[in-house]
Formats: C-alpha cells, sequence, structure tokens
C-alpha cells in the first residue's frame, strides 16, 4: 500500500514524463555564481563610492593618479567584470523566463552575451589605458 508520506511527486507534464525532460542539473551553478558576484559587488561598491567621493572637486591630473595605482585599478578591474558577469547572469534567467519563442530567446541571450562581453572589454581597456598612461 501506498504511504503517504513517502510518495514524491512529479510536477512534470505528461509530455515531459514521456519525454524523460527533466532538471539540466545546471541551475545550481547558475544560483552560486550569482550570488558570488553579489557578494563581490557587495564589497567593492563601498570602495567605490569613497572613491568615486574623493573625487569630488579634484582635477583630471588626480583622478588619473588615483586610478593608476595599481591597487585601484584591479579593484576598478575586478568590480567590472564582476558588475556585467552580475548583470549577464540576472538578465539570462528574465529571458529564459519571459520570453518563450525559441527564436528570439537564441537572439536575445546572443545579444546580451554579445553586450556584456563589449561592455566588460571595453571597461578593462579604459582602466588600462588610464592605469598605464597616467
Amino acid at each position: 500500500m501506498n504511504d503517504p508520506q513517502n510518495v514524491v511527486k512529479d510536477f512534470r507534464t505528461p509530455i515531459g514524463r514521456a519525454r524523460g525532460l527533466g532538471s539540466a542539473k545546471s541551475g545550481t551553478g547558475h544560483f552560486w555564481w550569482q550570488r558570488v558576484t553579489a557578494v563581490v559587488l557587495a564589497l567593492l561598491v563601498p570602495w567605490l563610492v569613497g572613491t568615486l567621493v574623493s573625487f569630488i572637486g579634484a582635477d583630471l591630473g588626480t583622478v588619473q593618479a588615483t586610478l593608476a595605482r595599481p591597487y585601484n585599478a584591479i579593484l576598478m578591474a575586478a568590480f567590472a567584470v564582476a558588475l556585467f558577469w552580475h548583470a549577464k547572469l540576472g538578465i539570462q534567467v528574465v529571458i529564459e523566463d519571459y520570453v518563450h519563442t525559441r527564436a528570439w530567446e537564441v537572439i536575445l541571450q546572443f545579444l546580451l552575451t554579445f553586450a556584456c562581453a563589449l561592455g566588460a572589454l571595453a571597461s578593462l581597456y579604459a582602466i588600462a589605458r588610464i592605469a598605464f598612461l597616467a
């Protein structure tokens, strides 16, 4: 006899059960990377705000000299990479959840990846240019 406490519910649709479709097992990694980038950003935002506040009234040379210091350039680069990675992971979930046409989903995921990679590379280029030319 079936014990109601030991029954495992199958929440898949009948077609999902017939096709044998289930979890792709990739959600856990995505979840953790979203949290890791969030923690990195949470740790770097106070430094960034403090740095930006210190620029009030400063001239261009002072700003360039500050950003050219190795620890500031490294922290700024880490912030840029974490920011674009975090944004990509978050918007990816929104696209997966709310875009129901497969062709549009693929196009939007491609554009998202391209835009975030381009933003990160442009940021790293700008940081490197300031750090090495100041």
